[in-house]
Order: structure tokens, then C-alpha cells, then sequence
């Protein structure tokens, strides 16, 4: 396949397009700064701007998927979304957040009092995110949420697959490394089981 990954030079983006290599697909990776990521078999790489639709839709153009890697603070879902919309790519997944999670029926975990203050507003934005594209009536999109910890770590393969609530191991850590969530976002570019649905892994 190939898949255009939006803020390919990030902890998640860079982890997402190793994986895609890893497993033979294409990748392009749209950053705002080529120099930062390497050039290696399989990736091509391009100059992009993600709060700029207009030269962003063709850029996307032509690829089976793209992903979006980049923080909600320093984007915008309408312009990502319309990006994605003309650049007639059938599907679009995006790299979420935890904030958004359930922790108990209609309680969220940006809800809850212990929330770092320092988090609110990414996790905020990233909600909001989430419930714009539960609303989009054309695109079929996929949003990916970590866990509470998302860390650097290691590639294993093995960790849990849940919905809309909080995953928690059995002493309570809730957590994924980067390089899991990498293998279960393309898990979901080559195999569809949420399409126009959230979905969260743990271990």
C-alpha cells in the first residue's frame, strides 16, 4: 500500500512509517522540515504544511491512506479533514489521544480532577477532534488512542485492543510504547476492523 503519514518526524509519526517500511508498504512522509527525517528504501519525503490545506491536498493525493501524527494544538481538524476530502484518499487515521477515554460511563479522563493541568488543552483539542469526525457524514476515518502512558519502548506485538475506555494492566498502569501502537495502527491500514470508529490498545 501507500500511505502518507502527516508529521512523519514525530514520536509517533517516525515510529508509524518504520513499521510501514518494516512490513513493505510505500510511505511518504509530509514534515516541515525534510532534513529531519532520513532517506531510506521505501519513503519518499516531502515539504508540507499541516494547517495548510490547499498545498496540502495534493500532496495526499493519490495514496491508499494517510495517517495524522501531529498535535492537536498545532492543527486543525478542519483543514486536515477538507485536506483529506479532496484529495479523494479512502481512508484517513488519525493518531489520538487518551484524554477522550472513558473511564466510567460519560466520565472521561481529561474529566477526572487529577488531569495534569499541563495536558488539558492537547487533550481537550483532541476530544473535540474526535467528536468532528463521529460527525463527518463522507469520510471514513479511524482514530487511534493510547493508553494513559504513552511511551519510548520497544517493539513486542503483543498488547490489548479495546473501544472507548481506559485499558489498564492488572497492577493498574495503563500504558503502550510507541512502537506497539505503531504495529497496531497498520494492523488497521492492512486489515479494517474500526472504520468510522475509535479504538484504544494497552497492555
Amino acid at each position: 500500500m501507500n500511505v502518507a503519514i502527516i508529521g512523519a518526524a514525530g514520536r509517533a509519526g517516525s515510529r508509524i512509517q518504520a513499521e510501514l517500511l518494516r512490513r513493505g508498504h510505500s510511505v511518504t512522509a509530509i514534515v516541515r522540515d525534510p532534513a529531519k527525517v532520513a532517506a531510506v528504501p521505501g519513503l519518499t519525503v516531502k515539504a508540507g504544511d499541516a494547517n495548510n490545506g490547499e498545498t496540502l491536498a495534493p500532496l495526499l493525493a493519490g495514496h491508499d491512506a494517510v495517517v495524522s501524527a501531529v498535535m492537536f494544538l498545532m492543527s486543525d481538524a478542519e483543514t486536515l479533514i477538507g485536506a483529506v476530502k479532496r484529495a479523494g484518499v479512502p481512508r484517513y487515521l488519525v493518531v489520538g489521544g487518551a484524554g477522550s477515554l472513558e473511564v466510567a460511563p460519560g466520565v472521561r479522563v481529561l474529566d477526572l480532577p487529577e488531569f495534569p493541568e499541563i495536558y488539558k488543552a492537547e487533550a481537550t483539542k483532541g476530544a473535540e477532534f474526535l467528536d468532528r469526525l463521529k460527525a463527518e457524514p463522507e469520510l471514513n476515518w479511524t482514530f487511534l488512542s493510547p493508553s494513559a502512558e504513552f511511551v519510548l519502548g520497544e517493539r513486542t506485538g503483543t498488547f490489548r485492543v479495546g473501544s472507548d475506555s481506559l485499558l489498564a494492566d492488572g497492577a493498574g498502569r495503563s500504558w503502550i510504547s510507541y512502537e506497539d501502537f505503531a504495529v497496531a495502527l497498520v494492523d488497521e491500514i492492512e486489515t479494517p476492523k474500526h472504520e468510522r470508529k475509535r479504538f484504544t490498545v494497552g497492555y
